[in-house]
């Protein structure tokens, strides 16, 4: 039999769709970030902005997924830090825990529980055929990890340990959402009905921010090169000096043109911290010149950061006051994960 893949909707028609089949109550929906890197201001614009919108679309759930950033080296101290200022930024940004519910993977242990569980349900061909193990498994020939083998089994349990109905993914996670839900049903037919069918969907699209050294190529958190990210804690300065080196184009008009990527990024900044439409901004730019648009875009970006840098200093150096906040995601979640660690227990027969 050949098996279809559930079709990615976006967040909107997703619940439009369950909507139409008379679900009323809000939608679950799981979203992970990974804390590598430094956040910059295409993670802000581009996904953190859409979540802060969702939280009165649907009942959310964010995972700073420390045990999946494991799965390639990582500097021990350094990714402490990292979870505790990735955490911070999103708390400073607007992920309310009143609205939502923010926690450290690793703090809640049914994750690595479940993940074996679905370690021994899945198979070497389904995981052997998942396209990102084999990039990344390529590049590191021999030495490639277990883990990263095993990665999508770990997101499945993920997904499924908070009975999830939408993952927000993009083109390169959709895969590892279509096996989450094949073990889903793979486990639910051998013992017994236990987990949700979660679902695909596309998140909102925010703005498609590009490096400032390159604008063909989107803004990475792992791009070494000193000005090609804003990252969300630069200081005012940095910001200023790196939008001072950002590439242009030839020609002098400013004006949203994906031919034209320097400047067409430069004004998707702007736009995206300052609102407005294309027009407004195109208007507003009218006359200037490329000076103009690089100090402007720097005003807006330091103005858009600096309640955010604040708070994030704040939390960052009250460590029990992010710790206080962090514990009560977790402690939010973590009994709805033992419940369904509870039943999947009994199903296999364990304990």
């Amino acid at each position: 039999m050949v098996r279809v893949a559930p079709r990615a909707l976006s967040l909107n028609a997703y619940v439009q769709a369950q909507e139409d089949q008379g679900v009323n109550t809000k939608r679950r929906v799981f979203s992970g970030v990974q804390p590598t890197g430094q956040l910059h201001i295409g993670n802000y614009l581009g996904a953190i902005k859409q979540w802060i919108t969702g939280l009165e679309l649907s009942e959310n759930i964010f995972c700073i997924v420390d045990l999946h950033s494991i799965t390639v080296p990582q500097d021990p101290v350094k990714l402490r830090r990292q979870i505790r200022e990735v955490a911070a930024i999103l708390l400073a940004s607007g992920l309310d825990q009143a609205k939502c519910s923010l926690f450290v993977q690793s703090h809640v242990a049914a994750h690595c529980e479940l993940a074996w569980i679905l370690n021994c349900v899945a198979s070497m061909g389904q995981l052997s055929r998942m396209t990102q193990f084999k990039a990344k498994a390529d590049a590191a020939k021999e030495n490639a990890r277990v883990g990263l083998f095993t990665y999508p089994t770990l997101m499945a349990a993920d997904i499924l340990l908070y009975h999830t109905d939408a993952v927000p993914v993009g083109a390169d996670q959709k895969q590892h959402v279509e096996l989450t839900r094949d073990l889903a049903q793979q486990f639910n037919n051998t013992f017994g009905e236990t987990f949700k069918m979660p679902a695909p969907v596309i998140p909102a699209m925010g703005a498609r921010v590009r490096g400032l050294d390159d604008p063909t190529k989107k803004m990475s958190k792992s791009d070494p090169v000193w000005g090609h990210a804003i990252r969300m804690l630069d200081t005012p300065e940095d910001v200023v000096k790196k939008l001072k080196s950002a590439k242009t184009d030839s020609g002098s008009d400013i004006l949203f043109d994906e031919n034209r990527p320097g400047v067409n990024n430069l004004l998707t900044i702007y736009l995206g911290f300052r609102g407005g439409t294309r027009e407004s901004v195109e208007a507003h730019f009218t006359g200037k010149g490329y000076g103009a648009l690089k100090a402007e875009v720097a005003e807006a970006v330091n103005e858009g950061l600096r309640p955010i840098r604040e708070r994030t200093n704040q939390l960052l150096q009250d460590e029990g006051e992010l710790d206080r906040i962090l514990r009560i995601g977790a402690d939010r979640v973590r009994g709805e994960a033992e419940a369904t660690m509870t039943k999947v227990r009994s199903r296999v027969g364990l304990g």
